[in-house]
Protein backbone atom coordinates (compact mmCIF):
# COMPACT_ATOMS: atom_id res chain seq x y z
CA UNK A 1 0.00 0.00 0.00
CA UNK A 2 1.35 3.45 -0.75
CA UNK A 3 2.10 5.52 1.98
CA UNK A 4 -0.65 7.64 3.36
CA UNK A 5 -0.32 11.77 3.99
CA UNK A 6 0.86 12.79 7.28
CA UNK A 7 -1.69 14.44 9.85
CA UNK A 8 -1.09 18.18 8.67
CA UNK A 9 -1.29 19.62 11.99
CA UNK A 10 0.38 19.26 15.17
CA UNK A 11 -1.00 16.47 17.57
CA UNK A 12 1.08 16.77 20.25
CA UNK A 13 -2.24 16.64 22.39
CA UNK A 14 -3.64 14.04 21.27
CA UNK A 15 -1.02 11.56 22.14
CA UNK A 16 -3.06 9.15 24.47
CA UNK A 17 -1.50 5.63 26.03
CA UNK A 18 -3.71 2.67 27.26
CA UNK A 19 -4.27 4.24 29.93
CA UNK A 20 -5.15 7.88 29.24
CA UNK A 21 -7.50 6.23 26.16
CA UNK A 22 -9.69 4.35 28.75
CA UNK A 23 -10.07 7.63 30.96
CA UNK A 24 -11.19 9.94 27.88
CA UNK A 25 -13.00 7.15 26.08
CA UNK A 26 -16.53 7.62 26.91
CA UNK A 27 -15.94 11.73 25.23
CA UNK A 28 -13.50 10.18 22.31
CA UNK A 29 -16.24 7.90 21.06
CA UNK A 30 -19.36 9.78 22.19
CA UNK A 31 -20.20 9.92 18.56
CA UNK A 32 -19.80 6.22 17.53
CA UNK A 33 -20.29 4.51 20.41
CA UNK A 34 -17.71 1.83 20.45
CA UNK A 35 -17.55 -0.14 23.76
CA UNK A 36 -13.22 0.31 24.93
CA UNK A 37 -11.50 -3.08 23.61
CA UNK A 38 -9.92 -5.92 25.57
CA UNK A 39 -7.30 -6.45 23.35
CA UNK A 40 -4.18 -4.70 23.84
CA UNK A 41 -3.59 -4.69 20.20
CA UNK A 42 -6.97 -2.91 19.21
CA UNK A 43 -6.27 -0.22 22.23
CA UNK A 44 -2.74 0.45 20.53
CA UNK A 45 -4.15 0.91 17.00
CA UNK A 46 -6.89 3.37 18.64
CA UNK A 47 -4.17 5.32 20.66
CA UNK A 48 -2.75 5.92 16.49
CA UNK A 49 -5.68 6.81 15.52
CA UNK A 50 -6.95 9.54 17.25
CA UNK A 51 -3.13 10.66 17.14
CA UNK A 52 -4.04 10.98 13.68
CA UNK A 53 -1.41 8.54 12.51
CA UNK A 54 -4.33 7.06 10.29
CA UNK A 55 -2.03 4.37 8.45
CA UNK A 56 -0.36 3.34 11.66
CA UNK A 57 -3.60 2.73 13.15
CA UNK A 58 -5.24 1.21 9.84
CA UNK A 59 -2.59 -1.74 10.06
CA UNK A 60 -2.62 -2.17 13.58
CA UNK A 61 -6.28 -2.69 13.32
CA UNK A 62 -6.37 -5.42 10.43
CA UNK A 63 -3.24 -7.04 12.33
CA UNK A 64 -5.47 -7.46 15.32
CA UNK A 65 -8.88 -8.36 13.49
CA UNK A 66 -11.67 -8.75 14.98
CA UNK A 67 -13.07 -5.36 16.92
CA UNK A 68 -9.64 -3.68 15.25
CA UNK A 69 -11.35 -4.33 12.00
CA UNK A 70 -13.25 -1.10 13.19
CA UNK A 71 -10.24 1.13 13.70
CA UNK A 72 -8.88 0.21 10.77
CA UNK A 73 -12.32 1.31 9.00
CA UNK A 74 -12.96 4.27 10.49
CA UNK A 75 -9.07 5.28 10.06
CA UNK A 76 -9.61 4.80 6.71
CA UNK A 77 -12.47 6.29 6.12
CA UNK A 78 -11.81 9.43 7.96
CA UNK A 79 -8.10 9.76 5.79
CA UNK A 80 -10.07 9.17 2.44
CA UNK A 81 -12.51 11.81 3.26
CA UNK A 82 -10.04 14.56 4.82
CA UNK A 83 -6.83 13.96 3.98
CA UNK A 84 -6.62 11.97 0.33
CA UNK A 85 -6.22 13.99 -2.36
CA UNK A 86 -6.67 11.51 -5.46
CA UNK A 87 -10.51 11.26 -6.16
CA UNK A 88 -9.79 7.72 -7.85
CA UNK A 89 -8.26 6.20 -4.90
CA UNK A 90 -10.58 8.01 -1.93
CA UNK A 91 -13.59 6.01 -4.48
CA UNK A 92 -11.55 2.83 -4.14
CA UNK A 93 -10.93 3.25 -0.41
CA UNK A 94 -14.24 3.66 0.26
CA UNK A 95 -15.51 0.79 -1.27
CA UNK A 96 -12.55 -1.37 0.02
CA UNK A 97 -14.37 -0.44 3.88
CA UNK A 98 -17.49 -1.12 2.78
CA UNK A 99 -16.41 -4.93 1.56
CA UNK A 100 -14.75 -5.09 5.16
CA UNK A 101 -17.61 -3.70 7.15
CA UNK A 102 -19.86 -6.06 5.19
CA UNK A 103 -17.45 -8.90 5.98
CA UNK A 104 -17.52 -8.20 9.65
CA UNK A 105 -21.26 -7.87 9.72
CA UNK A 106 -21.26 -11.85 8.76
CA UNK A 107 -18.61 -12.50 11.35
CA UNK A 108 -20.68 -10.31 13.76
CA UNK A 109 -23.50 -9.34 13.35
CA UNK A 110 -24.11 -7.61 16.66
CA UNK A 111 -21.41 -5.51 15.95
CA UNK A 112 -22.87 -1.40 15.45
CA UNK A 113 -20.13 -0.13 13.77
CA UNK A 114 -19.82 -2.65 10.95
CA UNK A 115 -23.09 -1.79 10.13
CA UNK A 116 -22.06 2.33 10.53
CA UNK A 117 -18.88 1.96 8.64
CA UNK A 118 -20.36 0.75 5.70
CA UNK A 119 -23.30 3.01 5.80
CA UNK A 120 -20.05 5.91 5.67
CA UNK A 121 -18.15 4.59 2.81
CA UNK A 122 -21.60 3.92 0.76
CA UNK A 123 -22.37 6.87 1.66
CA UNK A 124 -19.09 8.89 0.55
CA UNK A 125 -18.83 6.66 -2.94
CA UNK A 126 -22.33 7.92 -3.33
CA UNK A 127 -21.64 11.24 -3.00
CA UNK A 128 -18.79 10.83 -5.00
CA UNK A 129 -20.20 9.93 -8.28
CA UNK A 130 -23.32 11.95 -7.81
CA UNK A 131 -26.09 11.18 -5.10
CA UNK A 132 -28.39 10.55 -8.80
CA UNK A 133 -26.22 7.63 -9.91
CA UNK A 134 -25.72 6.25 -6.33
CA UNK A 135 -29.45 5.87 -6.28
CA UNK A 136 -29.68 4.28 -9.47
CA UNK A 137 -27.72 1.64 -8.41
CA UNK A 138 -29.74 0.70 -5.40
CA UNK A 139 -26.91 2.11 -2.90
CA UNK A 140 -29.67 4.65 -1.12
CA UNK A 141 -31.29 1.53 0.52
CA UNK A 142 -28.23 0.22 1.65
CA UNK A 143 -26.85 3.15 3.24
CA UNK A 144 -30.46 3.95 5.03
CA UNK A 145 -30.63 -0.48 5.94
CA UNK A 146 -27.27 0.23 7.71
CA UNK A 147 -27.58 2.97 9.28
CA UNK A 148 -31.12 2.26 10.75
CA UNK A 149 -29.68 -1.29 11.92
CA UNK A 150 -27.18 0.78 13.55
CA UNK A 151 -29.33 2.63 15.83
CA UNK A 152 -31.38 -0.84 16.35
CA UNK A 153 -28.07 -2.07 17.92
CA UNK A 154 -26.41 1.23 19.88
CA UNK A 155 -29.38 3.83 19.55
CA UNK A 156 -27.16 6.33 21.81
CA UNK A 157 -24.84 6.41 18.63
CA UNK A 158 -24.81 10.11 17.29
CA UNK A 159 -22.87 9.56 14.14
CA UNK A 160 -24.88 7.35 12.90
CA UNK A 161 -27.95 10.03 13.33
CA UNK A 162 -25.91 12.57 11.82
CA UNK A 163 -25.48 10.25 8.90
CA UNK A 164 -29.27 9.24 8.49
CA UNK A 165 -30.09 12.57 9.02
CA UNK A 166 -27.65 13.70 6.20
CA UNK A 167 -29.03 10.61 3.81
CA UNK A 168 -32.57 12.04 4.01
CA UNK A 169 -31.52 15.75 3.54
CA UNK A 170 -29.24 14.69 0.36
CA UNK A 171 -31.38 12.84 -1.14
CA UNK A 172 -34.28 15.48 -1.38
CA UNK A 173 -31.74 18.49 -2.17
CA UNK A 174 -30.79 15.94 -5.22
CA UNK A 175 -33.41 14.85 -6.40
CA UNK A 176 -36.62 16.57 -4.95
CA UNK A 177 -39.07 15.54 -2.45
CA UNK A 178 -41.28 13.59 -4.40
CA UNK A 179 -38.74 11.36 -5.92
CA UNK A 180 -36.95 11.14 -2.32
CA UNK A 181 -40.15 9.62 -1.03
CA UNK A 182 -39.52 6.72 -2.90
CA UNK A 183 -36.23 6.02 -1.80
CA UNK A 184 -37.52 6.93 1.64
CA UNK A 185 -36.77 10.06 2.36
CA UNK A 186 -38.31 13.17 4.25
CA UNK A 187 -37.65 16.39 5.47
CA UNK A 188 -39.08 15.64 8.98
CA UNK A 189 -37.25 12.64 9.36
CA UNK A 190 -33.98 14.09 8.50
CA UNK A 191 -34.74 17.35 10.87
CA UNK A 192 -35.29 14.97 13.45
CA UNK A 193 -32.01 13.12 13.50
CA UNK A 194 -29.66 16.15 13.39
CA UNK A 195 -31.39 17.27 16.39
CA UNK A 196 -31.26 13.79 18.12
CA UNK A 197 -27.50 13.02 17.14
CA UNK A 198 -26.52 16.48 18.80
CA UNK A 199 -28.67 15.39 22.08
CA UNK A 200 -26.23 12.49 22.03
CA UNK A 201 -23.06 14.47 21.28
CA UNK A 202 -23.44 17.92 22.04
CA UNK A 203 -19.90 18.72 22.11
CA UNK A 204 -19.75 17.57 18.58
CA UNK A 205 -18.20 19.58 15.51
CA UNK A 206 -19.47 17.50 12.60
CA UNK A 207 -22.58 17.25 14.30
CA UNK A 208 -23.09 20.79 13.93
CA UNK A 209 -21.51 21.38 10.35
CA UNK A 210 -23.75 18.17 9.27
CA UNK A 211 -26.83 19.70 10.64
CA UNK A 212 -25.99 22.84 9.59
CA UNK A 213 -26.16 21.83 5.99
CA UNK A 214 -28.67 19.49 6.32
CA UNK A 215 -31.05 22.40 7.58
CA UNK A 216 -30.26 24.45 4.57
CA UNK A 217 -30.63 21.55 2.32
CA UNK A 218 -33.92 20.63 3.37
CA UNK A 219 -35.44 23.81 4.32
CA UNK A 220 -33.45 26.53 2.46
CA UNK A 221 -32.24 30.00 3.20
CA UNK A 222 -34.93 30.12 5.66
CA UNK A 223 -32.16 28.49 8.12
CA UNK A 224 -29.12 30.16 6.43
CA UNK A 225 -28.44 32.28 9.82
CA UNK A 226 -29.17 29.09 12.01
CA UNK A 227 -26.55 27.19 9.39
CA UNK A 228 -24.17 30.21 9.62
CA UNK A 229 -23.95 29.96 13.77
CA UNK A 230 -23.89 26.35 13.80
CA UNK A 231 -20.70 26.60 11.53
CA UNK A 232 -19.06 29.30 14.33
CA UNK A 233 -19.92 27.14 16.86
CA UNK A 234 -18.42 23.90 14.85
CA UNK A 235 -15.15 26.26 14.02
CA UNK A 236 -15.04 27.14 17.99
CA UNK A 237 -15.26 23.65 19.79
CA UNK A 238 -12.22 22.23 21.30
CA UNK A 239 -10.76 19.05 19.53
CA UNK A 240 -10.10 16.07 21.54
CA UNK A 241 -8.34 14.06 18.86
CA UNK A 242 -6.98 14.43 15.12
CA UNK A 243 -10.57 13.55 13.84
CA UNK A 244 -12.15 16.47 15.92
CA UNK A 245 -9.76 19.16 14.66
CA UNK A 246 -9.86 17.80 11.25
CA UNK A 247 -13.56 18.80 11.57
CA UNK A 248 -13.27 21.97 13.57
CA UNK A 249 -10.87 23.10 10.63
CA UNK A 250 -13.21 22.24 7.93
CA UNK A 251 -15.82 24.85 9.73
CA UNK A 252 -13.19 27.47 10.10
CA UNK A 253 -12.29 27.59 6.38
CA UNK A 254 -15.98 27.19 5.61
CA UNK A 255 -16.65 30.19 7.83
CA UNK A 256 -13.59 32.01 5.80
CA UNK A 257 -14.92 31.59 2.15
Amino acid sequence: MAKWSAFPYDNSAFVYTPATLKKHWARLHAGDAEPFPKDAAVQQAWVHFHAGDFQAAHDAGLAAGGAGITVANKAQAIYANYLEKKEKLKLEMFLEIAERAEARQAEEPSDANAWYWQAYALGRYGQGISVAKALAQGLGSKVKNALETTIKLAPKHADAHIALGAFHAEVIDKVGKLLGKTQGADTATGLKMFEQALKLNPASAIAMIERANGLVMLEGDKRMQEAEKLYADAAACEAMDAMELLDIELAREELED
